[in-house]
């Protein structure tokens, strides 16, 4: 019996000629801001309301109407997206995921080919940062830094993998660290006041002489020390800690140093700032999301780290039915995962098909558009701005009406623009509570930006802001 069901059969050349015209027109359309987001059709409601389909329609019908959702749906490939840091979308790397899809490889023991892949992209993006490791691929920047978080404890409390958490240990960020790191914490059953938020300069980095008092404190109170999480790169602010000086202490109490540069790690390649991340090349781990700064499509982080034995003692088991034939560990003897797509290959095709230095052109363009916004929201006579200029690509703006004085009220007219710009939909920002204040929080990481949104980006605060949004 020809079991034929499952396959498109006399529909696939159909289904992949039509794919190559939607994806054409997608690709273009996403070159140039759209006036507007559109709206969410009945028709598409209705789509969206149906029960479980019994019986299939043709596949080319099928496509068309994944194709409409998709074009009703927040796409942060789109050149005027200022908010969350998210993937531009890289066209190679789109072609990469259907290849792997297709392929369907799964990397979790021996993948032949596609293994070394993983493993020479690792290494490729650990030289483009300037970090003596090698990596591996993980879903995104939670389970990258849970993983490394996992390693931290493992080497803090050698027995921590068979007896858990047998004592009290801390684990140090900024005040300003994504939430990401205080997750993985809970996760490995520490607890969240094992977390020590240390306060920030007026650059909004880490403070390392409160670092070390911090560190002195709990060793006197008997709180083993388990790591340090740098930020290279804060998703609010865009800061970069002193990463030289927190590898000094690390070393000093001899304390695991993770950096969380799941954001802004990549500009650690650029020579436009390449000198912030002094000291990157002494921490034990790295997580960089190559789905963030490196462009390509989600879902595809990184953990670096120096010591790739330090996974293996983590992770490892020798189950009889996992194949352990080379001195290799297998990748789910050094991950979370066991069923592990190939996420490599967006990155691997990204770097074959323009290279590092195109990569490296693109992160400075981003660069010089935050700081071209940050002049100009400077020079702008109703625009409030931090008191230093952007570290990376991140610039936290108030529009402030003639004669708003009050902090409560600045806050308020900027939480209801932010609502009114989303809204109007020419452009997308998120707010963010800095100080304990509202501000609009403009990023740079699309290579598809250009000069011409950012003067779109300042056109629509000056409208929508002139209104009465109360």
């Amino acid at each position: 019996m020809n079991n034929s069901f499952l396959r498109l059969g006399a529909d696939r050349q159909q289904v992949l000629d039509d794919t190559f015209d939607l994806v054409q027109q997608m690709w273009s359309g996403m070159d140039h801001a759209r006036e507007g987001e559109p709206e969410i059709t009945q028709e598409t409601w209705a789509l969206l309301a149906e029960t479980l389909p019994e019986h299939g329609i043709a596949p080319t019908s099928a496509l068309d109407q994944a194709a409409t959702v998709l074009d009703q749906s927040l796409a942060q490939s789109r050149p005027r997206f200022f908010a969350y840091i998210g993937s531009s979308g890289l066209e190679v790397g789109a072609i990469a995921d259907f290849l792997a899809a297709s392929y369907d490889v799964n990397v979790a023991i021996d993948a032949r080919a596609s293994s070394f892949l993983e493993v020479q992209t690792g290494k490729w993006m650990a030289e483009f940062i300037g970090f003596p490791g090698r990596g591996l691929f993980t879903s995104g920047g939670t389970v990258s830094n849970i993983t490394a978080l996992a390693a931290a404890r493992q080497r803090a409390v050698p027995e921590s993998r068979e007896f858990g958490n047998t004592v009290p240990m801390a684990v140090y960020v900024s005040s300003e660290a994504h939430y990401s790191n205080k997750r993985a914490v809970e996760l490995l059953g520490l607890g969240t006041r094992s977390v020590r938020a240390i306060e920030i300069d007026d650059h909004h980095r880490m403070n390392t002489t409160a670092l070390e008092a911090q560190i002195k404190d709990d060793i006197a109170a008997g709180v083993k020390p388990m790591c340090i999480i740098a930020s290279a790169g804060t998703t609010l602010t865009g800061a970069v800690d002193p990463l030289r000086d927190i590898a000094r202490i690390a070393k000093k109490y001899d304390v695991w140093m993770h950096v969380d540069g799941a954001y802004g790690g990549p500009a650690a390649g650029t020579d436009l700032v390449r000198d912030l991340f002094d000291g990157l090349d002494l921490a034990d781990s790295v997580t960089i999301d190559a789905h963030k700064w490196m462009f390509v499509p989600k879902a595809c982080s990184i953990v670096l780290v120096r010591d790739y034995s330090a996974l293996a003692a983590t992770f490892g088991h020798n189950e009889a039915y996992m194949p352990h034939e080379t001195d290799e560990p297998n990748p789910v003897d050094v991950t979370l995962e066991y069923s592990r797509p190939l996420r490599a290959l967006k990155l691997w095709l990204g770097f074959k098909a323009h290279g590092a230095h195109e990569f490296r052109q693109a992160i400075e363009h981003d660069i010089v558009l935050a700081r071209e916004a940050y002049a100009r929201a400077s020079a702008h006579p109703q625009i409030r701005v931090l008191p230093h200029p952007p570290q990376l690509s991140i610039v936290p703006m108030q529009h402030v009406p003639a004669g708003m004085t009050e902090r409560q009220a600045i806050s308020a007219h900027n939480a209801a623009l932010c609502a009114a710009i989303i809204d109007d939909g020419r452009v997308y920002l998120s707010p963010a509570q800095i100080d304990g204040e509202t501000w609009l929080r403009p990023c740079f990481t699309n290579f598809r930006t250009d000069m011409s949104d950012v003067d779109a980006l300042f056109s629509v605060i000056d409208e929508l802001g002139s209104h009465s949004l109360t």
